[in-house]
């Protein structure tokens, strides 16, 4: 990516950070994310008072994509910060680095933590999530788990619509 391009998938990600809906950490975050074919899905963090239904701004611009049937991708800016401070270099949670894990190339799909369009680290998804998730060494995606092969916690459970 040339250098203007970064500095637009920045301004980008800092532009997202207006339509964050944060009203109990006051952390805004906005994130960028680029397709392998070039487009740029937005996302921003979205709270809830219960807090696993609040969605990270990273997950919202995976989600946008996947939805509009993108499945493949470069790079992800990430910014944020507490209302009225400086920015931080803010980090993708746990969950968000898995979904990444789920769609990018680990040695090669880009993590931009940035600050500004002038001061920014970039990372591997591989340096922030070394190693390999249990059922993706097994199971690439695309398998399906039938039968024997479903691991022994699916095959106990039992899904009925209720009475």
């Amino acid at each position: 990516m040339t250098e203007n391009g970064l500095k637009t998938l920045i301004e980008k990600a800092l532009d997202m950070r207006n339509f964050s809906y944060a009203p109990y950490s006051h952390f805004r975050v906005g994130a960028a994310l680029q397709s392998s074919d070039g487009r740029i899905f937005e996302g921003c963090n979205v709270e809830n008072s219960s807090y696993g239904a609040a969605n990270c701004a990273e997950r919202t611009a995976f989600f946008k994509a996947v939805s509009e049937g993108v499945k493949d991708f470069k790079r992800i800016v990430i910014t944020g910060g507490l209302e009225g401070e400086p920015l931080q270099y803010a980090s993708p949670c746990g969950i968000c680095r898995q979904v990444m894990r789920e769609f990018c190339n680990p040695d090669t799909f880009e993590i931009i933590r940035a600050r500004s369009t002038e001061d920014y680290k970039i990372y591997t998804l591989a340096q922030l999530l070394p190693g390999k998730p249990a059922l993706m060494n097994r199971n690439p995606p695309g398998t399906v788990l039938a039968g024997e092969n479903r691991p022994r916690w699916i095959k106990s459970m039992s899904v009925r619509a209720p009475d």
